[in-house]
């Protein structure tokens, strides 16, 4: 078997330039934990015979916690066997409730949620390995692709229960009576891949859970919490935020590992190709993929690509084939797709043909980053950076799960946050920084959860607390819109609607817009009201499970947009004018004679163009104007300033202060997402040299979503951190003048113009010499309204 770290450094890029960071971890031993007292004889055989004689420490640590009613989050590396955490206990649980259960026709039961149903189902069908035969555990899968039949059998007879947290929102919970059985028994509920749960879908489930444990609570059970998660930041706070109760940590990670290399790669600057205003580009990412697939595919080395979309990944997949096939057309044929959707026995079909060594190569989406076990890898590619490193660990530990030599190559977009990491390798492969970021308090989220919660139960003074801040507000302003009516039992919900139809839990921005196939009629999919004028304006390429079809009409009025089937050679994006008002300072700290400051802000925006972009690469093939209506967004913001005098005094012409400011803009914009868990996309930014509200320079970032999502919350409590990464991002970049790995941004609403790369350092350097030792996360928020 070829040994993949030694075939890596053996390859073309690493000795041109590409290969900028080799990091090697040791291989580790396990340790190991004797197996608790409570677990039945019987429970430890069915363990042996699925091949686990013995416990590593900190499964035995968690499993003691939350056998002893503790809330508990396993927050431990890949492959690290966070399942037996929660299983031990569910099904001692299980095991020891089956004589009531007979006698009373109801007993312990298990509540299992992951985020996605592939991960569902997946854990099902090894629960079903685990349990066969045994007739104290009744498992099945709720959620939306069940017949009647099926999810009748699952809340009359099971007591394991898996699902995800939407059908919990949009089923379970509103019809909870005809659940009772299964929620008058519940004892452990399991939140799988925790650290999933950011942003607007994180603050959406950590309500769904309180209101879940409020039900649960009506009915005469107090459920122990069981989350797993990946390896992050503060998982204690982050997991305690999610469930709305106190949560002990387990994150010593005690199983074996093999050594492991990380290698970060950037590809070549392409010399005759220009990007926007002539800046440099490089040569695309998912090209540089194909070649490495290709080159380890070539030598041996069983490896996955990661690639972001379906359709980049099957790109990736066919370009590496061509390749092997004008050496070895048997090659070619060991190389293949793999997305979401696929059947158990897909997929055990692949893990059998990676074991076997019949297949060598995948090109996969993050269909295969949650903890689904694809087992006989040797090495894993990953294209751009997918978010946090938790999700960049998931990925690279896909490979080598037997404890056996593995690679891991991270390969840098043409993107500000991509450039900064691999140039910045300490930042990438040290300890966790990124915080799990959600905003329970966004009255958004926390309006239609209480509304929802008043239909479940007549919501009471007591249940506030649960619900935490801004529960009292939104309760308030559901009375006063008639949507709540309060009695002397508590609220009740007055309208005929059902409340938990009120809101997707994945998405929050006004009526969703559909989207169909004009030539069929069929209707392929929904998009968020607050994205539809950037996501499928007329003339936009939309990408539907791997079919790529263009606008052809879009009618914000009529919440429609019809599309045809088309396989365009080219990308669209769109841009927009905006601008920005403060509407109340919650929090402020000065930095020198700057200010760095949060609050609530209204964004207005017009998407008034978009850019068509040559596929695969930064090529601007030509800019179509549009005619959209303007839209305001109420949401939260960070933003810095200097006062005139300041910028004066620095080496800057007046005229290139814009530019310094839009940079700096662009620049941030792209690094926040380093330590607030979110994209590029789900923020955005206004800049100006004088800004009426605060009459100086001023920078904002803002979250994207009405209401805030916590991110820009987050860069104002990590500003001094976040505005140094950005200051040495901008400053470390190769280019002379500004790329999209710097300061040019692919969203940019004046088209990158104008840009000063080195006046942003300027301002950046002004402003970092008054910041704080330590970062503003303690600073007392002032509650008054900004004078206007």
């Amino acid at each position: 078997m070829p040994d993949p770290i030694e075939t890596l450094l053996r390859l073309p890029g690493a000795s041109d330039g590409r290969l900028l960071h080799l990091a090697r971890e040791d291989a580790r031993d396990a340790v190991y934990a004797p197996w608790p007292s409570w677990v039945s004889d019987a429970l430890r055989d069915r363990y042996r015979a699925a091949g686990i004689d013995t416990l590593w420490a900190h499964q035995a640590e968690a499993a003691e916690l939350a056998h002893a009613g503790q809330h508990v989050v396993v927050s431990t590396g890949t492959a690290s066997g966070k399942s037996a955490a929660y299983q031990l206990p569910a099904l001692t649980a299980l095991e020891a409730g089956r004589a009531a259960d007979l006698r009373r026709g109801r007993g312990p039961t298990v509540l299992y949620l992951a985020p996605t149903k592939a991960l569902a189902h997946d854990q099902l069908q090894g629960l079903h390995r685990l349990t066969h035969g045994w007739d104290a555990v009744r498992a099945a899968a709720v959620d939306g692709d069940n017949t009647r039949e099926e999810r009748m059998w699952a809340r009359d007879h099971a007591n394991y229960v898996v699902t995800n947290p939407d059908l919990l929102h949009r089923t379970v919970l509103p019809s909870h009576g005809r659940w009772a059985r299964f929620l008058s028994g519940l004892q452990y509920v399991v939140v799988d891949e925790c650290h999933h749960y950011r942003g607007v879908f994180g603050s959406h489930v950590s309500h769904v859970l309180r209101r879940l444990r409020r039900i649960a609570a009506h009915y005469g059970a107090d459920p122990v919490l069981v989350l797993a998660s990946a390896t992050v930041a503060d998982p204690e706070v982050s997991a305690s935020r999610l469930a709305g109760a106190p949560v002990r940590a387990v994150t010593d990670d005690a199983a074996p590992r093999g050594e492991v290399a990380y290698a970060l790669w950037e590809p070549p600057l392409i010399e005759s190709a220009g990007g926007e205003n002539g800046a440099p580009v490089r040569r695309p990412a998912s090209v540089e993929v194909a070649g490495l697939l290709t080159d380890l595919v070539a030598a041996g080395v069983r490896t996955l690509a990661f690639v972001r979309s379906r359709r980049g990944a099957e790109s990736v997949a066919m370009s590496a084939r061509r390749m092997l096939a004008e050496a070895d057309a048997e090659l070619a044929e060991r190389v293949t797709t793999y997305r979401g959707g696929y059947l158990p026995e897909e997929r055990r079909a692949i893990e059998q043909d990676l074991r076997s060594g019949a297949l060598l190569g995948l090109a996969s989406t993050n269909a295969l980053e949650l903890g689904i076990d694809v087992a006989g890898l040797d090495a894993v590619v990953t294209t751009g950076f997918p978010g946090t490193r938790a999700a960049l660990r998931q990925q690279f530990g896909r490979a080598g799960r037997d404890a056996s030599r593995a690679a891991g190559v991270f390969v840098a977009r043409d993107d500000p946050l991509d450039t900064y990491l691999v140039h910045h390798p300490e930042a990438l492969l040290g300890a966790p920084v990124e915080g799990t970021v959600f905003d329970p308090s966004n009255p958004h989220v926390i309006g239609p959860h209480l509304a929802a919660a008043a239909q479940e139960l007549p919501l009471t003074v007591a249940d506030l607390a649960l619900f935490g801040e801004g529960a009292e507000d939104a309760v308030d302003a559901l009375t006063a819109a008639g949507w709540l009516r309060r009695r002397p039992q508590g609220w009740f919900w007055t309208r005929r609607e059902r409340a938990a139809d009120l809101v997707d839990i994945r998405s929050v921005g006004g009526p969703a817009v559909q989207i169909v196939d004009d030539a069929t009629g069929r209707l392929l999919g929904t998009v968020d009201g607050g994205r539809a004028d950037t996501t499928v304006h007329e003339g936009a390429v939309y990408v539907h499970r791997g079919e790529t079809y263009v606008v052809e009409h879009y009618d914000p009025a009529d919440q429609i947009a019809l599309v045809r089937a088309d396989r365009p050679d080219y990308t669209t994006t769109a841009r927009s004018v905006t601008d920005i008002a403060i509407v109340a300072e919650r929090a402020a700290v000065p930095w020198g004679r700057a200010t760095v400051a949060f609050g609530e802000v209204d964004v207005t925006s017009r998407v008034v163009s978009y850019v068509k972009r040559r596929s695969g690469s930064a090529q601007v093939l030509a800019e179509i104007p549009l005619d959209l209506p303007e839209h305001t967004l109420r949401t939260t913001a960070v933003w810095w300033t200097l006062p005139g005098r300041v910028v004066e005094a620095l080496d800057l012409d007046p005229a290139e202060v814009p530019g310094a400011a839009h940079a700096a803009e662009h620049a941030s914009i792209g690094l926040l997402p380093l330590l607030a868990t979110c994209d590029r996309w789900d923020i955005g930014g206004v800049s100006t040299a004088l800004h009426p509200d605060t009459g100086m320079l001023t920078v904002f970032v803002h979250d994207g979503l009405p209401g805030g999502a916590g991110f820009a919350r987050r860069g104002y409590d990590v500003a001094r951190r976040w505005l140094a990464m950005t200051r040495d991002a901008i400053a470390s970049c190769a280019c002379d003048t500004g790329c999209p790995s710097c300061v040019q941004s692919p969203k940019c609403g004046n088209g990158n113009n104008p840009l000063s790369k080195r006046g942003a350092v300027v301002l950046l350097d002004a402003l970092l010499a008054g910041a704080p030792d330590d970062d503003a996360a303690d600073v007392q928020p002032v509650g008054a309204p900004h004078p206007r």
